[in-house]
């Protein structure tokens, strides 16, 4: 095994932890660029589904079931019985990685099986007519696709070197963003052949992190030792401890805030576009329109902000200022309940989650306790953007229905950007 990554010319990013550092990098140059240009589609497949479904092709299946009285409700109960499967699977997909001895090494045959189990799942969700049948393929989806994002995730700590982690996470960031966006645009012009979307979606996704782990073949994990399972200490690590592990406990903090921020409306778009903006049937036309304003923001804040980071040696200040202007941006519709209000919310978010994605997910990679079982930690850690769908569409029916209308979202998802860009602000072992 290789030593600790040696300096680098400019400014360096300290380790935040003895974990950041507990396993040597096994790719660099070219097979690093070549693992990173792999990611990119790898990463990007899997949010298309995050994309497609919930908000534009699930919303739509539930909208032609149930009907206009009771879709708000029941897609709220669909998304939010997902999100918690999702949050079972993630810590559970990840510490299964940590163990696993093969000879393709402890995260390629979970990233395989993930997304086969998903995409299959996908594609039979298309063919369900009732609800029931509809919340049982949805969460066959959540369980594969995590079992695939977690190893996938972990792959970064695994073998990237610390100084280039924010190029490697601006490119997953960027992947992931264009991926959700272009998910949403996919199944608003499928939106007459949901069958043909899902499809498209699960090949794709095969297809993409099959030749992640082709091109970019792990080293064999057959040799690592092996330290025994203990119950209770999976279940205490669970959720962060604010006292043994204060920083990785305010990231989690942060991430959860920000992605409740976002989906606190964003997940309810569709909705929003035929009720509260006013434009009933045609409102579909016009979710590829946000898509494109999203990608605007998204493209050179990620490009920018990934690298930059890498340079300066400094994380934080682009994450707090991310999600700030998340929250803030989402006030916007509700000062101009209009198209265009829409359309400048989508372009500031997309600026703020370009940066926030692809800078959040090196800072994580710096505070992650153990060096022992860094999938598990960040299936841990992505309980945080899980949680909140599972949170949000609750939390947005209650509002919705309670207080009368849509316009109670937009103040109370600016406050969570606010609260996600304060959690960040309380990290204290990187810059």
């Amino acid at each position: 095994m290789q030593g600790p990554v040696g300096p680098v010319e400019g400014p360096t990013v300290p380790p935040a932890s003895p974990a950041a550092l507990a396993i040597s990098p096994t790719v660099d140059g070219r097979p690093l660029r070549r693992m990173t240009a792999c990611a990119g589609p790898a990463s990007l497949s899997i949010a298309l589904v995050w994309g497609a479904v919930p908000s534009i092709l699930l919303a739509l299946q539930i909208q032609r079931t149930v009907g206009e009285d009771t879709k708000v409700g029941t897609l709220g109960l669909v998304t939010t019985v997902g999100a918690i499967v999702a949050m079972a699977a993630q810590p559970v997909a990840g510490a299964v990685s940590d163990r696993t001895r093969s000879r393709f090494g402890r995260r390629t045959p979970w990233i395989v099986a993930g997304a086969l189990t998903g995409g299959t799942a996908l594609v039979a969700m298309a063919f369900m007519t009732s609800v029931p049948a509809i919340l049982l393929a949805w969460c066959f989806v959540h369980i594969g696709y995590n079992f695939a994002m977690s190893p996938l995730a972990a792959v970064m700590p695994d073998r990237v070197p610390l100084a280039k982690r924010g190029r490697y996470a601006a490119v997953l960031g960027l992947a992931s963003m264009c991926g959700s966006l272009v998910g949403q645009t996919l199944g608003a012009v499928l939106e007459a052949r949901i069958t043909l979307a899902y499809l498209l979606i699960a090949c794709f996704s095969v297809v993409a992190v099959t030749v992640f782990v082709l091109v970019n073949p792990d080293r064999s994990s057959r040799d690592m030792p092996q330290e025994p399972f203990r119950v209770g200490e999976f279940l205490r690590d669970l959720l962060p401890d604010p006292r043994r592990h204060p920083d990785f406990f305010w990231v989690f903090i942060g991430r959860l805030c920000t992605y409740q921020s976002y989906f606190l409306v964003l997940g309810y778009k569709l909705y929003i576009l035929q009720d509260y903006i006013g434009l009933g049937d045609e409102a579909i036309g016009h979710v590829p329109a946000l898509a494109v304003a999203g990608v605007a923001g998204i493209l050179p804040s990620t490009l920018i902000c990934g690298p930059l980071s890498d340079r300066l040696g400094r994380r934080k200040p682009f994450v707090v200022a991310s999600a700030a202007l998340i929250g803030c941006a989402m006030l916007v519709p509700l000062a101009v309940p209009t198209m265009t209000g829409m359309l400048v919310m989508a372009f500031l978010v997309g600026l703020g989650f370009g940066c926030f994605v692809g800078v959040d997910t090196a800072l994580i990679s710096q505070v992650l306790p153990s060096g022992k079982s860094f999938a598990r930690d960040l299936g841990v850690v992505n309980i945080a953007a899980a949680l909140p769908q599972a949170l949000a569409p609750t939390v947005a029916a209650a509002l919705v229905l309670g207080l009368g209308g849509y316009q109670a979202l937009f103040p109370a998802a600016a406050a969570f950007g606010v609260l996600g860009a304060v959690a960040v602000l309380r990290v204290r072992s990187v810059r």
